[in-house]
């Protein structure tokens, strides 16, 4: 049963969000935009101790936690689709979804790597992909959650990486990346599955 208290604190947090994505590329990821944000949101400044504790650094992992509901929320039906398939189709709506924030994505991005903040940023990053491979159908409890998961984390890293550098007007160069890293993820599992065979025989 959800907590309604939670699920208050979540809809606050969410509603902030929105307020506070449109000001991140002029005043960043800091205290000044979130207490701008509560204010835009009808929120006394004196929520932001509670909504987002660690400041800016919560309020990205905020911002995270919204981008993955909304994420699965916006993909749709995908069970029609190859396993593949729905993972291109989940992280290209991931993307679309964060275009009109891309400079707010490139400041989080370099939040998050800062060194103090590598914990949030692995917990947010493990949290993503679980997000896209349940979202994918998947109902794995064996060892290869943990080496799906592993994959898909560097597969989206080099997609969202090169996302940032790219300047085109759509998403048509990193759709074409993501395929190629998909198609070598897809190569070294066929390649891992033909010397599973030799050995076994």
């Amino acid at each position: 049963m959800t907590n309604p208290t939670e699920h208050a604190d979540r809809a606050s947090r969410d509603a902030v969000i929105r307020a506070l994505l449109p000001l991140v590329p002029a005043r960043g990821w800091t205290g000044r935009a979130i207490a701008a944000a509560l204010h835009e949101a009808g929120l006394p400044e004196e929520e932001a101790i509670f909504l987002f504790p660690r400041g800016a650094v919560s309020a990205v992992e905020a911002w995270l936690d919204l981008a993955d509901r909304e994420m699965a929320e916006a993909a749709g039906e995908l069970s029609g689709l190859r396993t593949p398939d729905r993972i291109r189709s989940l992280i290209a709506t991931r993307l679309r979804q964060a275009t009109p924030h891309k400079d707010a994505v490139r400041q989080a991005v370099a939040l998050l790597a800062l060194p103090w903040h590598a914990p949030t940023a692995l917990r947010t990053a493990g949290r993503t992909v679980s997000a896209m491979w349940y979202a994918a159908g998947d109902t794995s409890a064996d060892f290869s959650w943990y080496t799906r998961r592993a994959t898909l984390a560097a597969v989206y890293g080099a997609t969202l990486a090169f996302w940032l550098r790219d300047d085109s007007e759509d998403l048509g160069p990193t759709l074409d990346f993501l395929d190629r890293r998909l198609a070598d993820v897809a190569r070294v599992g066929r390649c891992r599955r033909r010397a599973t065979k030799v050995q076994a025989a």
